[in-house]
Formats: C-alpha cells, sequence, structure tokens
C-alpha cells in the first residue's frame, strides 16, 4: 500500500469513529433529559397525591366554597393526564406543552385554594391543613428544581444537535426534532416584577 491509500484509509476511520462518537453523544444527551423529566414525573406524581388529601381536609370547613375544591380536583385530574402523556414521550412537544398549560391551571387553582384557606382563620390553623400545604410547598419547590434540570438537559441536548457537524447526521440518526422545555403557564406572571407605589 502506498501512503496515499494509507492516509486515505486513517481518514476514514477517524471519520467512521467521530460519527459514532456524534450518535453515541446524541443517545447519552437524549437519554439524560428522558431521565430528568422523570425526576419532575416523581415530583409531581407526590404533588398529585397531597392535593385531594388537602382539598378533603378543607372540605369540611369549606362546605359553601365548593366550586374552589372542584376546580382544584379538576385541575389535578387535567394535569395528571397531562403527566401520562408526556411521560409517554418526554421528546413531544404537544405533550409537554399540554403539560405545561395543566400545571399552571393546577398552580392557579391551588392559589384560589389558598386564597380561601387564609380567609378562615380556624382552617388555616388546623395541624392537618399546616402540614399539607407544608408538604405541598416543599414539593413544589421540588417540582421547580426537577423542572430546571430537564430544561437545561434539552437545552444541552438542543445544542449539541443542532450544532456543526452534529446537524448533519442527527436526522440520520432519528433526532430529527428537538426537545421542548416544559414551561408552565403561568411562567410569563413570575417573569414581570410587581410594581408598588406609594
Amino acid at each position: 500500500m502506498d501512503m496515499t491509500t494509507i492516509a486515505w484509509l486513517v481518514a476514514l476511520a477517524a471519520l467512521f469513529f467521530y460519527v459514532i462518537s456524534i450518535y453515541n453523544r446524541l443517545v447519552t444527551l437524549k437519554h439524560r433529559y428522558e431521565n430528568a423529566f422523570a425526576q419532575i414525573e416523581v415530583q409531581l406524581k407526590r404533588r398529585y397525591d397531597l392535593i385531594p388529601n388537602l382539598v378533603e381536609t378543607a372540605k369540611g370547613y369549606l362546605k359553601h366554597e365548593r366550586e374552589t375544591l372542584e376546580a382544584v380536583i379538576n385541575a389535578r385530574n387535567a394535569a395528571i393526564a397531562g403527566l401520562k402523556a408526556a411521560a409517554n414521550n418526554p421528546g413531544s412537544a404537544a405533550a409537554i406543552a399540554k403539560l405545561g398549560d395543566a400545571e399552571g391551571a393546577l398552580g392557579s387553582a391551588l392559589g384560589k385554594l389558598n386564597i380561601v384557606v387564609e380567609a378562615y382563620p380556624e382552617l388555616k390553623s388546623n395541624q392537618n391543613i399546616q402540614q399539607l400545604t407544608e408538604a405541598l410547598t416543599t414539593t413544589e419547590n421540588k417540582v421547580a428544581f426537577a423542572r430546571q434540570a430537564f430544561n437545561d438537559a434539552v437545552m444541552t441536548y438542543n445544542i449539541f444537535r443542532q450544532s456543526f457537524p452534529p446537524v448533519l447526521f442527527a436526522g440520520f440518526f432519528g433526532h430529527r426534532e428537538n426537545g421542548k422545555l416544559l414551561e408552565f403557564a403561568d411562567s410569563e406572571a413570575f417573569q414581570a416584577a410587581p410594581r408598588i407605589e406609594f
């Protein structure tokens, strides 16, 4: 063999191994964001399990606030359906968007329930309500951290998938779509700082 042939074989082998490394990195990054979504799923399931207990405890005090309690349960059920759809395919932009919308609605319903609880001092001082509210708040914080980790993993995957030269091979390897960030419907409300005037 002459040197030109050897140089071509070495170049082809290097290209082959480089393409394999791109494939392996795409797979690794996709599994990382799927695992990050699984962590969100764990925290959301815990949250969904706490909500009926909170509603049931409040029910005795809030007989005439039935509409608020039903709104919380309906929003919880919609969020559970959204979670199941997203868990089946965390790479689906539509499923992630549906979950984000359902979580936004649930957050809004829980906010209304908190306002109602604040209006009833005897309910607010109930030990069970205090424990459930604390557990729910802790879970909310864990959901926020898990969502941030998921969004970071999705962003890392998307950046690598869209960069050159991986973009040339991503579609061929089955990585045709970007991952979708999980944003709750009320995310925009948190971005605008409240305006205080005296």
